[in-house]
């Protein structure tokens, strides 16, 4: 399309030329200067246009190659995130793992780490899994913790995982002691009416039982699976019952299994 212009441009000057043949000396020197004074810069633009035009088509990218791009840029953005997101997780990981293993070398007790690897779907609050069992020395009853505090005790033990059955199922009962009063009672299964997971009742308190929010909540030992001293939770509130022949508490567990990764089993 730039190459037509071109050619009527050199077609003028060329009709010019044979004008200025036939023109008188000093005219025609006029009329030379006048034309030479449009022509060249006109000329020098043309080329120009041509020369961008050309560097134009070399640098424009076609629309199908850009969306190729683009669609290689987003799935290395998209693995990029999930890399971030495995490395993220793994770090996280380390760091729980550090601080367990660092519990357990000023833990009282003999501890074996264990990762929860699956819950049962049908009992969720009342059961999970880990990946420790018979050959790392585990064997039933024994007393399952977390950080925070007392998560429940083994149930059926493999070679190389077990059933942790947590505080609050019907299967895991905990002889407790209050230690700001020395009430003692026993932990039974969640509280009735509430949606609250962490909460548990603790029985057959003491009918005039001093208690008090906050107060703690410990393992006393004396149900012959726990032993004394485990952190397990506080008080929440308390009531009178069966006509006031004893008092149960709301007690909120100190652990929460549902955001649990690793636990400890404590060894006998």
């Amino acid at each position: 399309m730039l190459l037509k212009p071109q050619w009527l441009l050199h077609g003028a000057v060329a009709l010019l030329a044979v004008v200025l043949m036939n023109l008188p000396p000093a005219a025609a020197s006029r009329v030379r200067h006048t034309v030479a004074a449009l022509y060249v810069p006109l000329f020098g633009a043309v080329e120009l246009g041509g020369r961008l035009a050309a560097r134009t088509r070399e640098v424009l990218t076609p629309r199908s190659r850009l969306l190729a791009r683009i669609r290689e840029l987003e799935e290395e953005n998209r693995t990029l995130r999930e890399r971030l997101a495995q490395y993220q997780e793994a770090w996280e990981e380390n760091r729980r793992l550090r601080e367990l293993l660092g519990w357990r070398e000023v833990s009282p007790w003999r501890l074996v780490p264990a990762r929860i690897v699956a819950r049962d779907t049908a009992a969720w609050w009342d059961t999970v899994f880990i990946d420790a069992g018979s050959r790392q020395g585990l064997r039933p009853d024994l007393p399952v913790l977390a950080q925070e505090g007392l998560i429940g005790r083994l149930g059926e033990v493999g070679p190389e995982s077990s059933e942790v059955i947590l505080v609050g199922s019907p299967r895991c009962r905990v002889a407790a002691v209050v230690r700001e009063t020395g009430e003692t009672g026993v932990l039974t299964t969640r509280s009735a009416g509430v949606w609250d997971h962490r909460l548990v009742d603790l029985t057959h308190l003491a009918p005039q039982a001093a208690l008090q929010p906050g107060y703690t909540v410990y393992s006393s030992g004396q149900g012959g699976v726990f032993p004394a001293g485990l952190p397990v939770g506080s008080i929440v509130d308390w009531r009178s019952v069966a006509y006031g022949l004893y008092t149960e508490a709301r007690v909120r567990l100190f652990a929460d299994s549902s955001r649990l990764r690793e636990v400890m089993v404590v060894l006998p």
